[in-house]
């Protein structure tokens, strides 16, 4: 496949520059030539907190469906979450992952390894066996036990493996479901309160200080959490932390009665979501990204207090960023290639990729998950008009994705 580019702007050397005309041969179709007019070329997107669902739950996603949809959106490597059947918490479960990887994945995917022996938060997995993995995560669930994470901690630094923590004190939920804010009140929904995510957060800081270890934040949703994580770098310790789409563009006054608004963490206050922007903008947060987590139309028809935990991302995530932040001139088009393609593969100790998305960021369309290659259908997202749509994904010098012509 012949791929041409003119008059398109490319990402290198932490900017762009314009293209005139290039062309390259890549992997795909044989016989096919395709032309690109200023478009947008972008190393291609990296997210480190991704649910494929596969083994254990393919009626959701698989590792072939969610893949494709990665591709759609312009990424070309995602971390797999270990909340699985089996859970990847010793070599045979996590090679039964890796083979399923290999056979079915369009694109680079990276499994976390579970903390804790089926993520009940009881046992150390055996992390001297895991090495393939690329970190250790229980996420899903909280690591309750102080003792617990500090094992952990002390293992992974030995091994030179990272942390990956879902913070959630169990002990603070009390059944709440969404937010503890004004929504909730107003309807008489149980609302989740924001120590129980950054509790959990404060005191694996003070692990952090006390064994050295590297440490990641997952999903972060609250004004608390952004400042605990500024001041622990500030002091040096080897901290970072992602958050994820819905959190810096809504908040819980846009909720509506339907599962397509409920995930873990869940959004949150206006004050919550501009404290994320500043962290978005100072550096406190190191990437975006999308929690992606497909459930079946059943899972997620029971509105705010019967649907499962979770949306769907992977698709929408550049699109929504891009209208919502960089159009608005809230962050830079170069920052925003640095929160989803850069800073996630330094963290990670991924090398710097050659694979590469087409961008048309004059295009504009509302979402509409009848479109998605993924299994999931639901997001926050749907209806919303955006900009920016991805015509081109290229992955070991092959087309994962291409636009079908209109």
């Amino acid at each position: 496949m012949k791929v041409n580019f003119k008059n398109c702007f490319k990402y290198e050397n932490n900017g762009f520059s314009k293209t005139a005309v290039s062309s390259a041969q890549i992997g795909g179709e044989s016989g096919l030539e395709f032309t690109f007019n200023n478009c947008y070329i972008f190393p291609a997107f990296c997210d480190v907190h991704v649910h494929l669902r596969e083994p254990g739950f393919f009626y959701k996603e698989t590792i072939a469906s969610g893949t494709r949809a990665c591709a759609a959106g312009g990424y070309s490597d995602v971390f797999s979450m270990p909340n699985l059947n089996p859970v990847p918490d010793c070599k045979a479960s996590l090679d039964k992952q890796l083979d399923i990887i290999k056979s079915d994945a369009v694109i680079n995917v990276h499994p976390y390894a579970s903390i804790t022996v089926g993520q009940k938060g009881e046992q150390l997995s055996p992390f001297d066996e895991l090495s393939d993995a690329i970190a250790f995560s229980d996420d899903g669930r909280g690591v309750q036990s102080e003792e617990m994470m500090k094992a952990a901690m002390l293992k992974a630094k030995e091994l030179g493996k990272i942390i990956v923590a879902h913070c959630e004190d169990n002990s603070l939920l009390n059944g709440g479901y969404i937010h503890d804010g004004e929504y909730a009140r107003k309807r008489g929904h149980k609302g989740i309160c924001s120590e129980s995510e950054w509790g959990p957060i404060k005191r694996d800081i003070e692990l952090i200080r006390q064994t050295g270890a590297s440490y990641h934040v997952c999903h972060i949703s609250t004004k608390e959490s952004v400042e605990l994580i500024r001041n622990a770098k500030a002091q040096g310790l080897d901290i970072t932390c992602e958050t994820a789409p819905h959190y810096l563009v809504l908040n819980d006054n846009d909720l509506e009665e339907n599962g397509r608004f409920k995930m873990n963490p869940p959004i949150r206050s206006e004050e919550d979501r501009l404290a994320l922007i500043e962290g978005i903008k100072d550096g406190t947060i190191d990437m975006i990204a999308t929690d992606h987590a497909p459930h079946s139309a059943e899972e997620k028809a029971g509105g705010l207090k019967d649907s499962l935990m979770g949306v769907v991302g992977i698709e929408t995530a550049f699109p929504v960023m891009y209208t919502f932040l960089v159009k608005k001139g809230i962050i830079t088009l170069e920052r925003l290639i640095e929160l989803m393609s850069i800073n996630p593969r330094k963290r990670f100790g991924l090398a710097e990729t050659k694979d590469f998305c087409v961008y048309n960021l004059n295009e504009e369309y509302k979402i509409n998950p009848d479109e998605f290659l993924s299994k999931g259908r639901a997001t926050p997202f749907e209806n919303v008009t955006v900009f920016g749509r991805n015509l081109l994904t290229v992955v070991n010098n092959k087309a994962v994705y291409k636009k079908a012509e209109e």
